[in-house]
């Protein structure tokens, strides 16, 4: 059996991107500068009205793991796409970037693969309409033991938690994984997820060893202000993590807290700045690091990402690691 250092469960999303004017933006009734949730027919709709089409492959988790095979961890990812081009695309693409495809494309069935149509305008700002399809209905099934359970660490994604058999997925690979004496995490994903889920995620934190949110997404899980929201937090899960776009991130581990400076700079694009400063964080954790290193490994990670277009890193992150004396 196969041990991955690193394994993930998320949304397997295609990223289709087309250059879009703001006239064309109006004329499809697309909100500038946002994410939305669309359905089937309308995601259709936006598919076949993109011109000079590119896709490569998304969703948040599988961003970090390919974060972490860019810095040479063995990585899995459990998703979930259909046996159409897209799906064959995403599953080719991801283990040629040296992550472990492990669930085959689905065939048969009514629901297509996931994709988000991306509309960049030439002020560089992306409309991103995700159409979710296939990867939500990812389910206990769909979680092998020989993966979960070879996990050194397993990375759960927070934005899966909306559906009863991704609950159900996440709480079997965490006892596959704790079983073998791994350690399991979640990113918390979104605040309005956690709002949907306040009581649900609050059971899962004192399952998990660690829990990577922001500063919105901590304080919607506790109802309360960050300082509360954290100690609290601290005294449910092992390893508490929160980052504050732009400000100094804190780390808690019992009594432990270590605060991490951020360097700021100008974003090309933000986009995957959350799921790089998890791939760095987690390489730190892989790799045996203090609280302090594994932060800036984080921050390094993130500030790669946001330099260029794209959520995953495009630079040699373990060089920029060295460069910063941290390897």
């Amino acid at each position: 059996m196969k041990t991955y250092q690193v394994v993930g469960i998320g949304n397997a999303i295609v990223d289709v991107f087309s250059t879009a004017d703001d006239s064309f933006l109006d004329l499809m009734g697309i909100q500038k500068g946002i994410m939305q949730l669309v359905e089937r027919e309308r995601g259709e709709l936006l598919y076949g009205a993109m011109t000079n089409r590119q896709q490569a492959p998304g969703g948040s988790v599988a961003n970090t793991l390919a974060g972490l095979g860019n810095l040479g961890l063995t990585t899995a990812f459990i998703g979930r796409v259909h046996d159409d081009a897209l799906g064959k695309f995403y599953a080719r693409t991801m283990a040629d970037e040296g992550t472990d495809f492990v669930n085959p494309p689905v065939p048969g069935g009514e629901l297509p693969t996931s994709r988000s149509m991306i509309f960049v305008c030439p002020d560089g700002e992306r409309s991103m309409n995700t159409y979710l399809g296939i990867s939500s209905e990812l389910g206990p099934d769909d979680v092998s033991d020989s993966v979960a359970g070879s996990a050194e660490i397993l990375f759960l994604e927070g934005y899966l938690y909306d559906k009863p058999k991704g609950k159900q997925a996440f709480e079997r690979a965490v006892d596959l994984c704790h079983a073998k004496g791994g350690k399991a995490g979640i990113a918390l994903s979104d605040p309005f997820c956690v709002d949907r889920h306040r009581d649900d995620f609050r059971r899962l934190v004192k399952s998990l060893d660690y829990v990577i949110g922001n500063e919105h997404e901590w304080a919607s899980l506790y109802q309360t202000d960050l300082s509360a929201a954290l100690e609290q937090a601290a005294a449910d899960a092992g390893l508490v993590v929160c980052t504050r776009s732009g400000h100094d991130v804190i780390v808690v581990r019992g009594d432990e807290q270590v605060v991490v400076p951020v360097r700021r700079v100008v974003p090309v694009d933000a986009t995957g700045a959350g799921d790089q400063f998890a791939a760095g964080f987690l390489y730190g954790m892989a790799t045996g690091q203090s609280l302090a290193t594994s932060g800036r490994m984080g921050c390094v990670a993130a500030a790669e990402v946001i330099s260029h277009f794209g959520a995953r890193p495009e630079a040699d992150l373990k060089a920029l690691f060295r460069k910063e004396g941290l390897v």
